[in-house]
C-alpha cells in the first residue's frame, strides 16, 4: 500500500487544485508521487546523459516535500503546456509615450497570462501636470497609468487566469512620490499591486540631516521648470543625465509621509536601492530599480528568476529532544542536487517574451531559499526571538549559501559559466568578496554556472502543500485557525489548520507547550528585524519578510524600524500592522490583500 504523504486536508487540496496534472477530464497525476516523478523526469530530460540517474536524484529530494520547487515548476514541469516555469519577472523600462506605455502593458499582460508575477519601475513616466517637449501634452502621472495595469490584471483574473501579482516602484526623488505614497489609502485602490519606494543613501542622509530634498525629472522630457538642473542616474539611461528640479521638499517631511502611510495601511514598502545595486553580483552590467512582487528577487529590465525552497523541518533529527540537531550534511547534499535541478529549469522553461528568455539564459539566476524555519527552531528547542535561535538560523542559511555556490562551481566545470560571467569583475562583487576563500579561488579557476543562487521567498502556498509548515523565515502565524482557500471553480472552501510543529508535539501526548512555541504577534518587531538581518549576509538576492507590528505599537518606535533596517544592512523593509484599510494578514475574508499572503504570492 502506498504511503499517504498528506497529513492535512489543505495540503491535499493545494496539490489537487494547483499542481496535479490533468488533460481535459483525464487525470494524469494519480497521487503526489506521480507529480514528483513528472517534475523529476521533465527536468532530467535536458541532461545530455545519465537522465535516469538524475531523474531518480531529483525525485529523492522532492519526495516527502524535502525540496519545494516554485509553484510554476510544480505545475508545468514535465507537461506539454506552453507555460513558463518561472515565477518572477521584472518588466522592461516603460517608455514615456503612449505607444511605449501600452507596449509595456501588453508585455505585462502576456507575462501574467502565463503565470508570472511582474515588477515595474514607473519612474520613467512624466509627473502629473508637466508638458512633453515633443507632443505638448499634459501628463497625468505614473499613478494614473498604474490604474490601467491594475484593471488589466483584474480582467485577466476574471477570465480564469491565475491570480495576478504586481510590484510597482517609484524613485524617492520623482515629483509624484507623494501621490505614489498615498495611492493605496483607499481600500479599493490598486489592489493587484504591491508598492515600494526606491530609497537612496542620499535620501536617508538628507532625512538624518533634516535637509531639503530635490524632486527631479529628466530635463529633455519636459518643458517649463527652466531653473536649476542637477545630474541624476535615471532608468533608461546608460549614465547620469541633467534633471530639472521640479520642487524641493524637506526630506524629513517626505520620510514622515512614507512612515505614516505604511503605519496606517501597510504600504508602500521600502527598497534600499543603492545597497541592492552595490551588493548585486552583476554590478558591472546591471542597474536594478525593481523587484518581483514579493520583493525577494531584485532584477534588471526583463530579468527573470526561478524559485525553490528547502523544507528545513525534514532535516531535524530527534525533534523536541535534548539532542535535537540539524543534519547539515543531508542539507548540503539536498542543496547540491537542488541547484542542478533549478539550473535545468532555466534550460527547460518557456518564456512569455524573447527578451525574458535572453536575460534568464544570460545570467542563469536562481533563487534557492528555505521554508519551515520557525517550526524547525521549535523542533530544536529554540525560540525564534532568541540569540541562539538567530545563530542557528544563520548557520543553516550559511550552509545553504555556501553549498549552493560550491554546487554552481561544479556545474560550471561541467557545463560552463553563465554567459555574462566576467571573472575579474564578478570576483570584485561585494557579496562575492564575503564568501570563503576556497569558494572565491574556485570561481577564479573554474567559473560559476549561475550569477545568483539564494533568495528567501514567502512560500505561503507550497508551505501549505508541505503540511502547513511555517512559511519562509516567518514566525508561526498561529497554532490553529480557519483558512479560506479558493477552489478551482472559484468558490471558497474553509479548512481548519494546525501548525506542523504543534501537530508533531501533540503526537507525543498532551503535555503543555514549552515557551519555544511562539507566534508572530508575540515577537517584538525589533526581533523580527534581527532575524532578517541574521540571514541577509547569506542571501545574494533578497528576503521576503513581513515585520509584524501590533495595532497599538507606538508610532515613534515604528518609524525607527526602517532606519534600523537600513543600518543593519538590509535590502528592503516591509511592515504589517493590522488596520482598517487592509484588515489582518490571514483573516478569513480580507477586505484587501497584503504582499506576502498566499492571496498575493505568485505561487
Amino acid at each position: 500500500m502506498s504511503r499517504d504523504y498528506f497529513q492535512t486536508e489543505i495540503a491535499r487540496h493545494i496539490w489537487n487544485s494547483k499542481y496535479r496534472q490533468r488533460e481535459a477530464d483525464r487525470i494524469i497525476d494519480h497521487d503526489v508521487t506521480d507529480t514528483w516523478r513528472r517534475i523529476a523526469r521533465g527536468l532530467a530530460a535536458v541532461e545530455p546523459e545519465d537522465q535516469a540517474q538524475w531523474e531518480q536524484r531529483f525525485y529523492e529530494i522532492l519526495e516527502g516535500f524535502r525540496f519545494l520547487p516554485g509553484g510554476r515548476i510544480q505545475a508545468g514541469a514535465g507537461t506539454a503546456r506552453r507555460v513558463t516555469l518561472f515565477n518572477c519577472f521584472v518588466m522592461g523600462v516603460i517608455e514615456d509615450s503612449m505607444d511605449g506605455i501600452f507596449d509595456s502593458l501588453k508585455e505585462g499582460a502576456l507575462t501574467m497570462q502565463q503565470g508570472g508575477g511582474v515588477g515595474y519601475d514607473f519612474s520613467t513616466l512624466r509627473p502629473r501636470g508637466t508638458y512633453a517637449r515633443a507632443a505638448g501634452t499634459v501628463a497625468s502621472g505614473p499613478v494614473s497609468f498604474m490604474r490601467i495595469w491594475d484593471t488589466t490584471c483584474g480582467t485577466l483574473l476574471s477570465t480564469g487566469a491565475r491570480r495576478g501579482a504586481m510590484m510597482a516602484t517609484l524613485r524617492c526623488d520623482h515629483p509624484d512620490i507623494g501621490e505614489f505614497i498615498d495611492a493605496k489609502r483607499e481600500s479599493d485602490e490598486l489592489r493587484n499591486f504591491n508598492l515600494s519606494v526606491q530609497v537612496t543613501d542620499a535620501f536617508i542622509e538628507a532625512v538624518r540631516k533634516d535637509a531639503e530634498w530635490p524632486l527631479v525629472f529628466p530635463a529633455e522630457s519636459i518643458q517649463g521648470h527652466e531653473g536649476e538642473t542637477i545630474n541624476r542616474e535615471w532608468p533608461g539611461y546608460a549614465q547620469a543625465i541633467p534633471c530639472k528640479v521640479v520642487a524641493r521638499v524637506p526630506a524629513r517631511e517626505l520620510w514622515q509621509r512614507l512612515m505614516r502611510a505604511t503605519y496606517e495601511y501597510a504600504e508602500p514598502g521600502v527598497l534600499f536601492v543603492d545597497r541592492i545595486n552595490r551588493m548585486n553580483n552583476l554590478w558591472y552590467r546591471e542597474h536594478i530599480t525593481a523587484t518581483n512582487p514579493c520583493g525577494e528577487i531584485p532584477l534588471p529590465p526583463y530579468g527573470a528568476c526561478n524559485l525553490g525552497s528547502i523544507n528545513l523541518t525534514q532535516f531535524i533529527e530527534h525533534p523536541f529532544e535534548a539532542n535535537a540537531r540539524v543534519d547539515l550534511q543531508a542539507l548540503t547534499a539536498t542543496v547540491t542536487t537542488a541547484v542542478r535541478l533549478m539550473d535545468n529549469v532555466t534550460t527547460a522553461s518557456r518564456f512569455p517574451l524573447p527578451t525574458q528568455r535572453d536575460q534568464a539564459h544570460h545570467s542563469r539566476r536562481i533563487g534557492l531559499g528555505i521554508t519551515g524555519l520557525a517550526d524547525s527552531l521549535i523542533l530544536l528547542g529554540l525560540r525564534y526571538d532568541s540569540d541562539n535561535g538567530r545563530a542557528q538560523a544563520a548557520e543553516i542559511m550559511r550552509t545553504v549559501c555556501h553549498g549552493a555556490y560550491r554546487a554552481s562551481i561544479e556545474l560550471a566545470r561541467e557545463r560552463g559559466s553563465f554567459p555574462a560571467f566576467e571573472k575579474e569583475q564578478y570576483l570584485q562583487g561585494r557579496f562575492i568578496e564575503q564568501l570563503p576563500r576556497d569558494i572565491r579561488d574556485d570561481i577564479a579557476r573554474h567559473g560559476i554556472r549561475n550569477s545568483h543562487l539564494t533568495a528567501i521567498a514567502p512560500t505561503g502556498t507550497i508551505s501549505l502543500l508541505a503540511n502547513n509548515v511555517s512559511s519562509g523565515i516567518e514566525p508561526v502565524y498561529d497554532w490553529s485557525y480557519q483558512r479560506n482557500v479558493r477552489a478551482p471553480d472559484g468558490h471558497m472552501e474553509q479548512y481548519a489548520l494546525t501548525d506542523y510543529a504543534l501537530a508533531l508535539w501533540r503526537e507525543r501526548g498532551d503535555a503543555p507547550m514549552p515557551d519555544t512555541f511562539v507566534r508572530a504577534w508575540e515577537i517584538a518587531p525589533e526581533a523580527h528585524l534581527d532575524m532578517q538581518a541574521a540571514m541577509q549576509p547569506y542571501v545574494d538576492s533578497a528576503i521576503s519578510k513581513t515585520i509584524n507590528v501590533p495595532p497599538d505599537y507606538d508610532y515613534g518606535r515604528f518609524q525607527s524600524l526602517y532606519e534600523t533596517a537600513y543600518d543593519k544592512g538590509l535590502k528592503g523593509c516591509t511592515t504589517f500592522r493590522e488596520n482598517p484599510v487592509t484588515g489582518s494578514v490571514l483573516q478569513a475574508t480580507p477586505t484587501a490583500t497584503h504582499c506576502c499572503t498566499i492571496e498575493r504570492e505568485a505561487d
